[in-house]
């Protein structure tokens, strides 16, 4: 069982497996899939915005048709106590994906390298495979 950071929801709805790693691509067809809800909430924000096509409930729902997708029901008092501790970003949507992966301690497949140098169990290539470390720029203020 693995959670999907919202890019790779969106790739895979468009097409687009070949950006991800063949690794990663094993995984979820062998894993069962889980996105945290927080994951259609930003994929309408991407909607709203003019960067996806479609609306947010029927991404999910062909997903789910195809892969076996599915939103976690995990309580959402659980995952803002798991988010408290996600300090290390401002950024509300990877906020909550991580700490809905982090409340049910499972995998996060992400290419983003902020998530995967602070949450160690995100991956890109292989979960198996060591994390990219990612040096956060110092505020100046």
């Amino acid at each position: 069982m693995m959670f999907l950071d919202t890019h790779v929801v969106v790739w895979l709805y468009a097409g687009e497996v070949g950006r991800l790693p063949a690794e990663a691509r094993r995984m979820i067809e062998e894993q069962d899939l889980l996105i945290s809800p927080m994951v259609i909430l930003e994929l309408q924000y991407l909607v709203e915005t003019g960067r996806l096509k479609g609306e947010a409930h029927t991404v999910v729902a062909t997903l789910a048709k195809t892969l076996g997708l599915e939103a976690c029901e995990w309580g959402f008092s659980q995952v803002i106590l798991e988010a408290l501790a996600q300090d290390w970003t401002r950024d509300p949507f990877d906020r909550i994906i991580v700490a809905h992966a982090a409340a049910r301690n499972l995998p996060l497949l992400t290419k983003d390298d902020t998530i995967l140098a602070n949450y160690r169990k995100a991956f890109w290539a292989s979960p198996l495979t060591p994390r990219r470390i990612v040096k956060r720029a110092k505020s100046s203020s």
